[in-house]
């Protein structure tokens, strides 16, 4: 067995695929070219979790990655879904290394996950599966080592549970140890909306390159969770017309567009966008619309080979990660759909987290309209660089984001050398 199929899963098989694609291309040096196909760390732990009832002691699994260690810290997201596993998280936290790289972060990538389904669970419930989890990482996490981040099936409640249990450990108060977490603890009042808004300013920025408005588009969006709610929010606040979302209870449409700040509404007494008022509900595949922006944003992998000739779509931007399967990018290439890679437009969250936890480390407090700013510039500028990149190579704006963060990962561990 190879060193790679101890993380064998059909994402990680992607992203080395992609890799290999990149680095054949840039011709990276052999010997860097296999370390960074592996993550340095990889701790898989398990531990007892009891239901409210208490009739039997489950055992659960749980995993943390971390990529590469010669950036800084490293940096990612904890998910919980019961399809978690070590090949996936291998995989985001690959992907993380890029990402942070592209964005100029001094981090390295890392991501973790619980292999449980959150849906069902109370509050307790969650909680008492944080809690354990988070001791279960005690040994590889910390303020100046990982930090983690919210991410599927997890939000702001379950980082200040993370943040708690750390502190009581370590004896002090610690909010540097998670991002994304309430602000009442020290969280950024920007990190909930960041990912969102950071999607919809990079399609904002591709729009120009193309001679397009963004206030005279129309916008699907698949997904309608925090990344998907706050795309849609800010394509409104444009003049975008959002004409298609949808959620796991169901998808509504109209041509004419969403009325987003009542669907917000809708949502908080609904619990989906199904039945709302100010559209009709559709049945058929929201992801083949005809539309000016198409931003997926729920899972991975949703857009493939067996539906991507169906996309009516000109501009995809990629919000959720991995949504679409490499033999599917080719195919949207062939049609002239121009695609934003996920590792730039969804790297408004890390960026967000970046600046949150600046604040807590150093005690700093910026105003609001200085982190969106702040966020806006930093993701504009990575947009730019990587669309010169992909003009000057004459790839795909895929390829010319990942030529930017391997090489500037690569560099790094060249430059640091070898130990001992």
């Amino acid at each position: 067995m190879s060193n790679l199929d101890l993380f064998g899963s059909n994402m990680y098989k992607e992203v080395i695929k992609q890799y290999d694609e990149v680095t054949d291309f840039i011709n990276l040096d052999s010997n860097i070219r296999e370390r960074l196909k592996l993550p340095q760390r990889a701790l898989t732990v398990t531990f007892p979790f009891r239901r409210d009832e208490y009739d039997e002691v489950e055992t659960v699994i749980g995993y943390r990655v971390q990529h590469v260690l010669s950036m800084g810290p490293t940096k990612g997201g904890i998910r919980y879904a019961s399809n978690v596993n070590l090949g996936e998280v291998t995989a985001l936290a690959i992907l993380m290394s890029w990402k942070s790289a592209i964005v100029g972060l001094p981090y390295g990538g890392a991501k973790g996950g619980v292999a449980i389904d959150p849906t069902p669970l109370s509050k307790q419930e969650k909680q008492r599966v944080t809690r354990r989890y988070t001791a279960e990482l005690l040994p590889v996490i910390g303020v100046d080592k990982d930090i983690p981040g919210p991410d599927l099936g997890t939000d702001e409640q379950t980082m200040a549970w993370i943040m708690d249990t750390y502190s009581n450990f370590v004896g002090s108060p610690q909010p540097g140890i998670v991002t994304g977490k309430p602000a009442s603890l020290g969280g950024s009042i920007t990190r909930r909306e960041a990912t969102g808004r950071g999607v919809v300013a990079i399609a904002n920025a591709a729009l120009d390159k193309l001679n397009l408005k963004y206030e005279n588009s129309t916008v699907v969006i698949q997904g309608f969770g925090n990344v998907g709610r706050y795309a849609a929010l800010d394509s409104y606040e444009r003049g975008a017309k959002v004409i298609a979302v949808n959620d796991l209870g169901g998808a509504i449409y109209n041509k004419n567009g969403i009325n987003i700040p009542e669907l917000f509404k809708h949502i908080a007494k609904n619990k989906s966008v199904k039945d709302f008022n100010g559209a009709d509900n559709f049945d058929d595949e929201i992801l083949e619309i005809e539309c000016d922006i198409l931003i997926p944003a729920a899972v991975g992998g949703v857009i493939k080979s067996n539906n991507a000739d169906n996309i009516k779509a000109k501009i995809i931007v990629e919000g959720a990660n991995s949504p679409t399967t490499l033999s599917a990018d080719k195919i949207l290439r062939d049609n002239g759909v121009l695609l934003i890679p996920d590792i730039l437009a969804n790297a408004g969250g890390v960026t967000a987290s970046y600046f949150e936890w600046v604040q807590n480390t150093q005690n700093y407090l910026w105003k609001e309209k200085e982190l969106h700013e702040r966020l806006i510039d930093v993701l504009t500028s990575a947009f730019e660089e990587v669309w010169i990149i992909s003009e000057k190579n004459k790839v795909d704006l895929r390829t010319a984001a990942l030529i930017k963060g391997i090489k500037k990962v690569a560099a790094a561990k060249l430059t640091r050398g070898l130990f001992p």
